[in-house]
């Protein structure tokens, strides 16, 4: 995944009303149990064999290496409570509450031309809620890192560069480099 993916997650961690579980063969269970009971499935995830998941689940295993366990943790955190992190998700994009915290480089082009160079930049901004709902919407849809990167882009775009349409109606967007970016659901 990409850093605004990646950001995106993080950020629905801080809603969970339970925690996911903690010990090796419960997660590995959660696992196969969201691929349909499909242990081959599971292990073609995390990169390992099918007869080392079946070991992660009859407690034969208990401590995998940690590159493995690095992937089963994310892995459980990303799948866990996904109706809790939706409804989250929906207020704050509802509310206007989803704020970007980010550092980029941000171009820009209007109909007149190149209007500056991409440069970066550091900004912490509420998206407006159609982009806000945009963002999550292509995000569950498995949308590529540039089309997030198009989305955000759009949103910061609108909020911080054009003032909620006060000032630059024709100013174009653009966001590549994201040396970090994080997202705060507030809703």
């Amino acid at each position: 995944m990409g850093k605004i993916a990646d950001g995106l997650d993080q950020a629905a961690q801080h809603v969970l009303t339970r925690n996911p579980p903690r010990s090796t063969k419960a997660r590995i269970r959660f696992l196969v149990s969201k691929h349909q009971g499909r242990t081959r499935n599971v292990a073609r995830l995390l990169g390992v064999s099918q007869r080392t998941i079946e070991r992660y689940l009859k407690g034969d295993r208990k401590n995998p290496p940690p590159p493995v366990n690095a992937k089963i943790d994310a892995e459980v955190r990303r799948l866990w409570q996904p109706r809790v992190r939706r409804r989250a998700e929906q207020r704050a994009a509802a509310a206007g509450g989803v704020i970007v915290e980010t550092r980029a480089r941000f171009g820009f082009s209007s109909a007149a031309g190149s209007t500056d160079d991409p440069r970066m930049r550091r900004i912490t901004q509420p998206l407006p809620p159609t982009r806000a709902r945009q963002l999550f919407d292509a995000h569950h849809a498995g949308a590529s890192e540039r089309d997030l990167e198009r989305i955000v882009a759009a949103g910061l775009g609108e909020a911080y560069f054009q003032d909620h349409g006060t000032r630059a109606d024709d100013l174009d967007v653009t966001v590549t480099d994201v040396d970090y970016i994080e997202f705060d659901l507030r809703g």
